[in-house]
C-alpha cells in the first residue's frame, strides 16, 4: 500500500464518534484542571516557607509527582478514543477551572488553595462520568473513578492540615 494514498483506519471500539467526542471533551477539561493543579502544586513546592516547610515541601512533591502521571494517563485515554488531546498552555487556560497561584501565598493559603484545587478536579471528573457511563466506556469510567478517589484523599489530607 502506498502511504500517500492510504486512508486512515476508522476507529471501531463500540463507542460511536459523537459519544467519543463528548467523553473526550470531559476528559480534556479534566486534563486541563489536572495540569493546572500540577503547575500550581509544583510552584508551591518550590516557594513554600515557614515552620511547616519540610512537611509541605514533601507533601506537595508527592502530589505533583502523582499528578504528572495522571495527566499522561488522561491524555492517552483521550487519544485512545481517537481524539486529539489538548497540550498547550492556551488550550489548558481555556478549559481549566483551577485558578493559578503566584507562589507568594502564605503556607496556610497554599494548603487552602490546593485543597480547593483538588476538590475542583473531583467535580470535573464527576461531571465527565455520566457520558462515559452512558456510552458503556468502562476504561474511562475506571480512570475517572481513580482520579476522584485520589483527589478526594488529597483534599482530605490538605484540609486536615488546616484544622
Amino acid at each position: 500500500m502506498n502511504p500517500k494514498t492510504e486512508t486512515p483506519m476508522e476507529l471501531n471500539t463500540g463507542i460511536n464518534r459523537k459519544d467519543r467526542e463528548t467523553i473526550a471533551a470531559g476528559l480534556s477539561r479534566l486534563l486541563a484542571d489536572s495540569y493546572t493543579l500540577y503547575l500550581k502544586t509544583h510552584n508551591y513546592h518550590w516557594n513554600v516557607t515557614g515552620p511547616q516547610f519540610n512537611t509541605l515541601h514533601q507533601m506537595f512533591e508527592a502530589q505533583y509527582t502523582e499528578l504528572a502521571t495522571a495527566v499522561d494517563e488522561i491524555a492517552e485515554r483521550i487519544r485512545a478514543l481517537g481524539i486529539k488531546a489538548p497540550g498547550s498552555y492556551v488550550e489548558f487556560s481555556n478549559l481549566t477551572s483551577i485558578e493559578e497561584g503566584s507562589g507568594e501565598e502564605s503556607a496556610e493559603d497554599m494548603i487552602r488553595q490546593l485543597a480547593i484545587g483538588q476538590e475542583t478536579v473531583v467535580r470535573t471528573a464527576r461531571e465527565a462520568f455520566p457520558a462515559a457511563d452512558d456510552a458503556h466506556d468502562e476504561p474511562t469510567a475506571d480512570l475517572l473513578t481513580q482520579r476522584m478517589q485520589s483527589h478526594e484523599k488529597n483534599a482530605w489530607m490538605l484540609r486536615s492540615m488546616l484544622a
